[in-house]
């Protein structure tokens, strides 16, 4: 894993604070397992809400928890007083989403002053086992000078 420096020494508090106010990751019951410079986990328990017909989970529910673990991946890196976006992304589904929890990895790849390249795996924890099920390339940007709004 690539090691990084970061800005803000406050940048675990800072990212956790910035998670529970995220709406979409409290209805899904997400939680923000792990936290390091570059990198996040987020995990999310299977509940039938979450499934599509097939009682997989859904691919928008693997989406979602990939996308906040590149932001928050990228969010570990950003000043004190900046807030992140992401700017775009691409998925790809490599096997159903079949088991008791999905878990989502999120690391930098390239980080830039605006930009930061992320990539994101996510896995379902079925039987003890963790099959890779997913996989995102994102764009994440930075906004200096514009904290998360308190919430």
């Amino acid at each position: 894993m690539t090691r990084f420096e970061v800005s803000d020494p406050g940048y675990e508090q800072r990212v956790r604070d910035s998670f529970s106010r995220q709406g979409l990751m409290g209805h899904l019951g997400a939680r923000l397992v792990a936290l390091g410079p570059g990198h996040v986990e987020i995990r999310a328990a299977y509940r039938a809400e979450l499934t599509q017909q097939h009682g997989y989970f859904h691919a928008g529910v693997s989406g979602a928890l990939a996308d906040s673990a590149c932001g928050y991946a990228a969010y570990t890196l950003m000043p004190k007083d900046s807030s992140v976006l992401t700017v775009e992304y691409k998925m790809n589904l490599l096997a159903p989403a079949q088991g008791e929890e999905l878990i989502a990895r999120g690391r930098v790849v390239r980080s830039g002053k605006t930009l930061k390249i992320c990539a994101a795996d996510v896995y379902v924890k079925k039987g003890g086992e963790e099959v890779h099920c997913a996989t995102m390339l994102s764009t994440v940007m930075c906004l200096p000078g514009k904290p998360d709004l308190a919430g």
